[in-house]
């Protein structure tokens, strides 16, 4: 699975963050953004949730 952002539909709520904390982090305007390395989602079971929030 390969993952990107659509910067133009994020609200910046955080929901990816807290739903998969081991693949995304808040950027400094509060909007979400990919840990190093993680661009395949790293087997974390957690990403379809974090999509989907």
């Amino acid at each position: 699975m390969r993952i990107d952002i659509d910067k133009n539909r994020c609200i910046g709520a955080g929901q990816c963050a807290l739903a998969a904390p081991g693949v995304f982090t808040q950027d400094d305007e509060g909007f979400s953004a990919l840990l190093p390395g993680r661009e395949d989602g790293g087997g974390d079971p957690m990403v379809r949730e974090a999509a989907r929030a």
